[in-house]
């Protein structure tokens, strides 16, 4: 639905305020509440204990005093209060994945003239080159997109036919495996297959550990790229939160690797980067870091042809969530290998 608030409901100040977000992000780079927390209250010992210059931390925080967040019972001295101690809990660290994410918004006039992510303009690789090329920001993305950032995904997917027919499906993409663990323990009688970057599945053995009983001795975990052959023959190929990353052309690519996998009787199932025609636009760091976009149904049924696939069903889950489930056409695509064994006969 439209916004329809009156325009005097807007403060145009507050929103233009930017030193308000970095100053919490400077504070959390700088982990000051835990060093509040340990006994470093005093402006001159916690500059020392953050290895900082005095005087500018203690503008920081003023200004955050001035915001609510941290208090200062006496000149110079600082308690954390239940804001300042959720700082802990968000990712906001500038020398991590929050930082990738905060330079990024710098971007956004490079990407409305051009369409095209600026990410490899400010960190010299593009998004994912840069996630491979640095470990621990890798990993921290990883814990953004899982349980560590979002929390466990507790909602069931709701397929039109049900998940009786499903015996195997294929997570792709699906990081550390919080949603197939989910789903998994949902439906007991499903085997499911973890696709994801070797390093990235590498870090799900202790999510899928944790999970409920039975879940791990029914996960495979396969490390390669989704855009690699997937594993074939699966009921059911889930892609969430995996196309909005990407621009069309990668998108059937992906969709094209799915159709091509899938049994016959097999369907790929969309979360995350298709929405209703009539949905309102909105602008995502998807689509800054990596170029990614939200197709409107229309424009998916237009992907989803060239990859080899028709679409079943599409709508908004209990979950609130839009889903749209696509099924193998009679022609699928065909690898150049296969296109080229096809000309030899």
């Amino acid at each position: 639905m439209l916004d329809d608030r009156p325009d005097e409901d807007v403060d145009l100040d507050q929103l233009l305020d930017l030193a308000t977000p970095w100053c919490l992000r400077v504070a959390a780079t700088l982990r000051i509440p835990g060093l509040i927390a340990a006994g470093h209250q005093d402006i001159a010992d916690l500059a020392v204990a953050a290895r900082c210059d005095r005087d500018a931390l203690h503008a920081v925080l003023g200004h955050l005093v001035a915001k609510g967040v941290f208090r200062e019972p006496a000149p110079g001295r600082f308690e954390s209060n239940r804001a300042a101690e959720q700082l802990d809990d968000r990712f906001l660290d500038l020398e991590g994945i929050g930082g990738r994410m905060a330079h990024t918004w710098g971007t956004l006039l490079d990407y409305v003239r051009t369409g095209q992510p600026g990410y490899q303009k400010v960190f010299g690789r593009p998004f994912w080159e840069d996630l491979a090329a640095h470990p621990n920001i890798a990993a921290d993305f990883d814990a953004l997109m899982g349980p560590a950032g979002h929390g466990m995904p507790d909602f069931d997917i709701e397929l039109t036919g049900g998940w009786d027919a499903i015996r195997t499906m294929v997570d792709v993409g699906g990081g550390t495996g919080a949603m197939l663990a989910s789903l998994l323990h949902r439906h007991p009688h499903v085997n499911g297959i973890l696709v994801d970057l070797p390093g990235t599945v590498a870090r799900a053995g202790e999510l899928l550990a944790s999970a409920s009983a039975g879940v791990r001795s029914r996960v495979t975990l396969h490390g390669q790229s989704f855009f690699d052959p997937l594993p074939a023959g699966a009921d059911l190929y889930l892609l969430k939160n995996v196309l909005n990353d990407w621009p069309d052309q990668e998108t059937v690519a992906i969709l094209s690797n799915c159709a091509r996998a899938a049994k016959e009787t097999g369907s790929i199932a969309v979360l995350g980067g298709v929405a209703a025609d009539d949905a309102p636009r909105s602008l995502g760091i998807d689509m800054l870091v990596a170029g990614g976009k939200t197709s409107t149904i229309a424009q998916f049924t237009e992907l989803a042809q060239r990859a080899g696939l028709d679409i079943a069903a599409a709508g908004t889950q209990a979950s609130s969530r839009y889903i749209v489930e696509c099924r193998p056409t009679t022609s699928r695509p065909t690898t150049s290998e296969e296109a080229a064994e096809g000309q030899t006969q």
